[in-house]
């Protein structure tokens, strides 16, 4: 290894067995996990994020679970100054931190940096914007961000919501189009890190069995009971960006909009597995295009990555 202190990044899609993996690691050496999710961050999100047990999290610690309410907002900014800083104190006890997750904007994040010059998401513009797009059709929401930044209108498909949303925020936050501001980023200085990538991406006739198995031991868990409880307890808001994560949005719109019947929860099962999958698909995408700028080494099966993984590690 270089002079630069190591950190192992170990990324895949949900249900790849990612977070296993990385617990497995843990128990032989000096390791600390550090969890790259955007949905574990919130406290009482449990079941619906496949959140390591209480039981787990204390014989496998993970940095960065639990750490704001439903209620808040964690972006990846807030994500790349906390990892920094936990990857450094466990460097400063003399072990190796394992960063572990999913939420591929946030290894990108801090594999390349972001934009110092880039406003922090502002929850009432955001809920505008979607608004908008609901209910005037997200051509009008991208139609709008044509006449004020015609260079991110030819990037994006009006598919892309979630970036024509963050592109029109920031425009109207600041008054500038985000591709300008985006271009006067400062040049990335020296990193002190060496990144050890590794991608865990199983078959997607495979993983996807795993998704469907996953999403039934959660129902059989009480999934729909702690959605209806964090309801009561949060007031939720279908727009907060904790219950977009997938399967609250469904089991959200499904308490809130549906009569209860067999059916309309069938429907919404259906509906979760599908968004599941679409997360996956998501992944997958983003995975592909960090590789494309980063070394990496990547995994088909688990039992692969076992055996090798434990031979560079062990």
């Amino acid at each position: 290894m270089s002079n630069q202190l190591p950190v192992i990044n170990l990324m895949g899609p949900t249900a790849s067995g990612k977070t296993a993996l990385a617990c497995e690691l843990y128990e032989q050496g000096d390791y600390e996990l550090i969890s790259v999710d955007s949905a574990l961050v919130y406290q009482e999100m449990d079941i619906g994020t496949a959140k390591p047990t209480q039981a787990e999290q204390e014989r496998y610690p993970h940095h960065l679970i639990d750490i704001i309410t439903p209620l808040e907002v964690y972006s990846a900014a807030e994500f790349v100054e906390d990892a920094s800083r936990l990857i450094d104190d466990i460097h400063a006890k003399g072990k190796t931190p394992i960063l572990v997750g999913g939420t591929m904007l946030y290894f990108k994040a801090l594999l390349e940096g972001l934009s110092s010059n880039l406003p922090s998401a502002d929850y009432e513009i955001r809920a505008a914007i979607e608004f908008k797009g609901e209910t005037e059709g997200w051509q009008a929401v991208y139609d709008e961000l044509k006449s004020v930044d015609t260079l991110a209108a030819e990037k994006f498909k009006v598919s892309d919501k979630q970036r024509i949303i963050r592109a029109l925020e920031v425009y109207k936050i600041t008054g500038r189009p985000i591709t300008q501001l985006q271009a006067e980023q400062p040049k990335k200085q020296p990193y002190r890190y060496n990144f050890y990538n590794y991608a865990l991406v199983p078959d997607r006739v495979e993983l996807h069995k795993r998704i469907e198995l996953r999403l039934e031991k959660m129902w059989e868990i009480g999934f729909l009971n702690e959605v209806e409880y964090l309801m009561k307890k949060y007031d939720l808001d279908e727009n907060l960006p904790s219950a977009r994560s997938v399967g609250y949005r469904q089991a959200i719109d499904f308490l809130k909009n549906s009569d209860l019947s067999q059916e309309k929860m069938q429907e919404m099962k259906d509906k979760a597995l599908f968004a599941t999958r679409q997360l996956a698909k998501r992944q997958y995408t983003w995975l592909r295009s960090l590789q494309e700028l980063h070394s990496f080494q990547t995994y088909f099966t688990i039992k692969q990555a076992q055996e090798d993984l434990r031979n560079l590690y062990g």
